[in-house]
């Protein structure tokens, strides 16, 4: 009978996280489909872009360049460099003169409010914005043309905040592709399915604000109250009784090469961040992906005597939906995404367990704790604006 039991109660799980799984596919498919339709042309008020840089990072001048680009009526472009040294500024000051007949200016300067080097960053940029509609963009965010139209066409009754996450595209190599199974048909599926619900939280790619709003709740610095601006950002549109709203599809972020270290030290990065900011989101993760409901459906086949061939086939149905995402939102897919969805669903716990069981992370070349308290000097040589880490 225990073993009746128990082989019920994997069964369930299985059948439940599968029917989660892949209602939360559909959702994502179904929000692009609504996406592909033209924007409607609602109220177009005046907005101000931040997009804080720092160095030279994959595909920088191609993603700045986008902001230029936009099909919008009155937009400035604040650029935020926090060392006069940056790598980047003869980039951006290029990019200014070859585009003027677009407002954007350049700010030089670090304001530590917080132990958050992108918010330092950004106090600058948010005090000299023009307008009263300030979005917070990343620099290695592309924006397509109508960037700020479908920004603006999520506010509705009761937003307080319109964020978007980041989808990964043109990855060079495994590693790139292990990086988009994270960012794409894991990371963005969950929050986008998760904001269908009425579950929405920020994102730091993305954030579009009114400016009143924030002010009222103490300003810019009080985004301070947290490691990451976007946890912080999120407890103050929940606690005012509003809602963080995404866009209906991810805004892409072109990745370029990346290494096995680098995946592995940004995913440990944000689910630290996750685990002490948004604790009842990221208890959860340890069963959002694969590997466990699998391991389920194996002992049930198992216990029930049936061939691995059902194996095989839930397994082509978890994965097949994801490739199915994937190709339909038009992110990379291919035998290599597959395999790269594999090992993310391998490494899940593995992050996991990591969040619990570290507080500290690098950050822009700083030890920093999630407690948002620096644990060490910078490391040597990393102030060098050739290595930006925070984004």
């Amino acid at each position: 009978m225990a073993v009746t039991i128990a082989t019920f109660i994997l069964g369930a799980f299985f059948c439940v996280a599968l029917a989660v799984h892949l209602t939360s596919v559909l959702i994502v498919i179904l929000r692009a489909r609504l996406a592909d339709r033209p924007v409607p042309a609602a109220d177009q008020p005046a907005v101000s872009i931040l997009r804080p840089v720092c160095g030279l990072e994959n595909n920088i001048e191609e993603t700045l360049a986008s902001t230029f680009a936009l099909d919008y009526p009155g937009y400035e472009i604040v650029f935020c460099v926090a060392s006069p040294e940056d790598a980047v500024i003869p980039l951006v000051e290029r990019l200014i003169a070859a585009h003027p007949a677009i407002p954007a200016r350049l700010l030089i300067g670090d304001d530590r409010i917080s132990a958050n080097p992108k918010l330092n960053n950004l106090v600058k940029g948010w005090r000299g914005a023009r307008h009263d509609w300030i979005v917070m963009a990343d620099s290695n965010v592309l924006l397509p043309r109508d960037y700020l139209k479908r920004l603006l066409s999520r506010w509705t009754a009761g937003t307080g905040l319109v964020t978007s996450p980041a989808a990964g595209i043109r990855p060079q190599g495994f590693w790139g592709e292990l990086e988009c199974a994270f960012l794409n048909t894991y990371q963005a599926r969950w929050q986008l399915a998760a904001d269908q619900l009425g579950l929405g939280f920020a994102q730091g790619k993305n954030m579009l604000w009114r400016r009143q709003l924030l002010e009222d709740a103490g300003g810019i610095d009080a985004l301070a109250a947290e490691i990451a601006e976007d946890v912080a950002a999120t407890k103050i549109i929940h606690g005012r009784g509003l809602k963080v709203r995404l866009t209906l599809t991810p805004f892409p972020q072109p990745l370029g090469f990346r290494s096995l270290a680098e995946v592995w030290r940004r995913q440990v990065r944000w689910a630290r961040l996750r685990r002490v900011g948004l604790k009842v989101y990221f208890v959860p993760e340890l069963f959002a992906g694969g590997l466990f409901p699998l391991i389920a459906a194996a002992l049930v086949i198992a216990a029930a005597g049936f061939s691995f061939a059902w194996l095989t086939g839930a397994s082509l149905l978890w994965y097949g939906a994801e490739f199915a995402l994937a190709r339909s939102a038009g992110w990379p897919s291919s035998a290599r995404s597959l395999l790269a969805s594999i090992l993310r669903d391998l490494l899940l716990p593995v992050v996991w367990i990591s969040a619990w069981t570290g507080n500290s992370f690098v950050w822009r070349g700083n030890q920093m704790a999630v407690a948002g308290r620096p644990v060490g000097a910078p490391l040597a040589g990393s102030q060098s604006p050739a290595a930006p880490d925070y984004l």
